[in-house]
């Protein structure tokens, strides 16, 4: 809660990233999803809304949490987090406070974009919005986790950012963020299904459209709980290393 409470402190003093953070989202929301009314069933806005909101979601997830392990490579430049990782401070609250700090907001901006949403026209029921966003916690404790284990591991910025421009570009294609993968062709489809990002975009369109019993939801929540886990203890290790 100390670390939390410390991280949370940042943020209110300095409030810009994250209302720069989700403009992309919101934009995309507004520009892009009416262009798939056009792939729809019966062609309504409310349809593309549904198809399209859960990627804009995992976006947030993506451009959001993943970039939040630059600010822990200058702290390890400047000897910051080396002093916090060998004080009496129990280390695994050093990596957990930025995570919740990084989880809160991403359900707050992910609670604008269904805002933003609804006021275009989407409609869903509060069962669905509500496991949505757990979900989406459950995939920004994952690329938080991620996010912090990759600044401990490169110490760069520059070796950072080429790594997770890297991966980022594929693994958001193959999700079907901006189109569903079901109209890719049958090679893309296969190597979606070794995409995390692809149960949760899949997940949460089937939640959206009242689909409760789809087979990615289940899988999509088990999925990320188990990345989470493996990476926050990959990041641990790599504090612990960092302590000496």
């Amino acid at each position: 809660m100390l670390f939390l409470g410390h991280e949370l402190g940042i943020l209110r003093r300095n409030p810009v990233w994250p209302l720069f953070g989700i403009m992309q989202p919101i934009l995309y929301l507004l520009l892009f999803a009416p262009l798939l009314t056009s792939i729809t069933p019966n062609g309504t806005l409310e349809e593309a809304l549904v198809m399209f909101t859960p990627a804009a979601l995992v976006m947030i997830a993506l451009f959001g949490t993943m970039f939040s392990g630059f600010g822990m490579i200058n702290e390890t430049r400047n000897g910051v987090l080396e002093r916090l990782a060998v004080s009496q401070a129990w280390r695994p609250a050093i990596v957990l406070g930025r995570v919740a700090k990084d989880v809160i907001m991403l359900v707050l901006q992910s609670l604008i974009i269904l805002g933003v949403a609804a006021l275009m026209g989407l409609r869903v029921g509060l069962p669905a919005v509500g496991l949505v966003l757990l979900l989406m916690a459950a995939a920004g404790l994952f690329a938080a986790n991620l996010s912090y284990g990759l600044a401990l591991a490169v110490r760069d910025e520059n070796g950072m950012s080429q790594i997770v421009q890297f991966f980022l570009v594929p693994l958001m294609l193959l999700s079907g963020l901006m189109l569903p993968i079901s109209v890719a062709p049958d090679w893309m489809q296969a190597v979606a299904r070794f995409n995390p990002l692809y149960y949760a975009v899949e997940a949460g369109r089937a939640l959206f459209a009242g689909d409760f019993s789809d087979g990615t939801v289940p899988v999509a929540f088990g999925l990320f709980l188990a990345l989470s886990v493996l990476t926050l203890t990959w990041s641990l290790r790599s504090l612990r290393k960092l302590a000496g």
